[in-house]
């Protein structure tokens, strides 16, 4: 088939594409951003900054940027999926005040509203909601991050008084790291082992009170964090409590109660399902958090590729300046990245769909829940490792302009570091995954020994996408992969490279399944030695499912577009991040046979010399899709980099 080669990419439709499902609240939180003037004050003291950002959470407020997700008796419009999408965008204006955003509304008030019950949302979501009462999210603590269950916090129920009496019982114990704890917030959702008449019944979640007009209540501490890496616009802090007596009334009971007497009940009877049910009420961070990062990612490339358009370095054949952007290896340092950035606004499309039909109650099962912490444990941890590798190489792109903080990158790689830890280290959510993805396996094959990776074909696939839940559901079409791929034709095919990225998933996943196995009975210490022997397996085995989900999720977008030239535009950037994956795990291709080592090189060869040659033209428009206004840029670095290419023979005066 004729490949048309001189083509262009239809920018109001791939644009349209990329906004999504909640394209109107994501043009109304840009335009707020843009005309109220809320992007990040550069070179402001941390002090100062976190003055501004406070006004600026009541300016969203006020121009209605912040509801979307709360009851409509509240001025909300029960859309979950809009509250994040208007939540994502705030990154272009000053990741602070997204993140302090995020701490009021997606983790304080959401914790009163998934986690409480009528009497909560009544007497405390509307102070959450409108910013009377500003809140932290106080779970994590000095001894415990990712180690929720572990927590030392305490809350005694005192039948006496019908009070819980919160304490912090060591400096170990200690709220860390919260948002609006430092100065600003008046009330917490404070996480702590309920205890009642000796009894421990785990973690719970309860209102606490902790200032009033800016001045501690009784028994409440706080220290300041201070200056950090980045978000320096946050008043994050310490919180700990000395037998702090509040109303039992005050327990978030929507999953467990206790009565007046002291009796403890609840509807769900395993401690650990009740466990993990609260904390999946809270999955929302996760999600968003991808989001976030893929938006910061379109600002990186956006700057990134605008210059290396401009920048001219070295003669060329006919003696004038090229451009950055003619250099292979410029094209190699930045279109990957590009095209997984692609991959990652469409992966996380769904997801945000995923989340919006659990959440506004439209298909709220336990499968679906379980499905969704899952894709979005495995979305935020690459996405956010994704970012800073995304700005990283953005900023040196840009030289030693890239270094300079007027032009962005700098400020965002720093503010964007903290991402990573943030709702859970990524090596534990992987590990998380890939736990799912074991249990998936075993649910498919339930002979004693799980047999051998003969039994179980690699390349099942169908056309059921994995990531709706682990392995379960995929078809049982067997495909041959007993010879190699016998040329980079046979990869290039869409059926081809799926087949490849999930053997490969398959594979892992057998294969470890076979190394945790022990024989002998049921042996709590063996398993623990096995896991932690091949820990490092189970997340390579998760980022490789994770890897899998983005690509399928670009591959079905390519679906809906209807114009045939941005099609087949975006058909190259697929292929570009599907052979950019064979090629970083290419020495796991070649070991398993998957791939012959001239094969191999072929892929290489067929990137370097095809497809980065095809998207130079259209490198522009794949940007110009993201609909970024110079407002949300921030920087004239391009602009600026242009008149100065255009002024090369004005003469300079004093």
């Amino acid at each position: 088939m004729q490949i048309k080669e001189d083509i262009q990419l239809d920018v109001a439709e791939v644009g349209e594409k990329i906004l999504g499902r909640w394209a109107d609240i994501r043009r109304h939180t840009r335009s707020v951003i843009i005309e109220k003037k809320l992007s990040k004050p550069l070179g402001a003291s941390f002090e100062k900054h976190r003055e501004i950002v406070l006004d600026n959470l009541r300016t969203l407020v006020k121009e209605g940027a912040t509801q979307y997700g709360f009851p409509e008796e509240l001025g909300g419009q029960r859309n979950p999926g809009g509250s994040l999408s208007s939540f994502e965008e705030l990154v272009f204006a000053d990741p602070s005040l997204q993140i302090k955003f995020g701490v009021q509304w997606g983790l304080f008030g959401s914790a009163i509203l998934y986690l409480g019950t009528d009497y909560h949302h009544k007497k405390f979501l509307p102070g959450a909601v409108n910013l009377d009462t500003p809140g932290a999210f106080a779970m994590t603590e000095t001894g415990h991050g990712s180690d929720v269950a572990s927590i030392g916090t305490l809350a005694t129920y005192d039948p006496a008084t019908k009070e819980f009496v919160i304490h912090t019982p060591d400096r170990h114990s200690y709220k860390d790291y919260l948002g609006n704890a430092a100065k600003h917030g008046e009330a917490a959702v404070v996480f702590a082992q309920l205890i009642t008449d000796g009894e421990n019944h785990g973690v719970h979640a309860f209102f606490v009170p902790i200032r009033k007009r800016g001045k501690l209540l009784p028994g409440v501490g706080s220290e300041d964090d201070g200056l950090k890496g980045g978000l320096n616009g946050i008043d994050n802090g310490r919180l700990f409590f000395n037998n702090v007596r509040i109303p039992k009334a005050n327990l978030l009971n929507r999953y467990a109660d206790v009565t007046d007497q002291g009796e403890y009940t609840s509807s769900i009877d395993s401690p650990g399902r009740r466990f993990f049910t609260q904390l999946g009420a809270l999955v929302q961070g996760r999600v968003s958090l991808v989001g976030a990062v893929v938006n910061a990612q379109k600002k990186a490339l956006d700057i990134a590729v605008r210059y290396g358009l401009e920048r001219k370095q070295f003669p060329g054949p006919d003696g004038q300046e090229r451009t950055l952007m003619d250099y292979g290896r410029h094209q190699r340092r930045l279109f990957p990245l590009l095209a997984r950035t692609y991959a990652q606004i469409f992966a996380h499309q769904e997801l945000l769909d995923q989340f919006h039909v659990v959440f506004s109650g439209e298909g709220d099962t336990e499968e679906n829940r379980s499905d969704l912490e899952t894709v979005a444990a495995a979305g935020k941890a690459l996405s956010t490792w994704y970012a800073l590798d995304t700005i990283q190489q953005a900023r040196e792109a840009c030289g030693g302009q890239g270094f300079m903080a007027e032009h962005q990158l700098v400020g965002l790689r720093a503010d964007l570091d903290v991402y990573v830890t943030f709702e859970g280290d990524n090596n534990v959510l992987l590990q998380l995954v890939a736990k799912r993805l074991l249990t998936d396996y075993a649910k498919a094959f339930k002979s004693p020994d799980f047999g051998t990776l003969a039994t179980y074909v690699a390349g099942q696939v169908g056309d059921a996408a994995i990531h709706r839940g682990g392995l379960r559901g995929l078809a049982q079409n067997i495909v041959d992969f007993g010879s190699t791929a016998r040329s980079v034709g046979y990869v290039k095919e869409e059926e081809h490279q799926h087949q490849l990225l999930t053997d490969r998933v398959h594979t892992m996943v057998a294969n470890l399944a076979n190394k945790l196995r022990h024989s002998g009975p049921k042996d709590k210490g063996k398993e623990a030695e096995l896991f932690n022997r091949y820990q490092n397996d189970l997340i390579l085995a998760a980022k490789a499912h994770a890897e899998l989900i983005m690509w399928e999720a670009f591959t079905t977008a390519l679906k809906s577009i209807r114009d045939k030239e941005s099609l087949q535009i975006l058909t190259w950037l697929r292929d570009l991040y599907g052979f950019t994956l064979l090629e970083e795990n290419m020495a796991w291709y070649v070991v398993n046979g998957r791939l012959s080592s001239s094969r191999a090189e072929a892929i290489t060869e067929y990137i370097d010399g095809r497809l980065l040659p095809r998207l130079r033209p259209h490198v522009e428009s794949l940007v110009d899709a993201f609909l970024l206004r110079p407002e949300l840029i921030g920087t004239n670095l391009a602009a600026d980099e242009a008149a100065r290419q255009a002024s090369k023979k004005t003469l300079v005066r004093n």
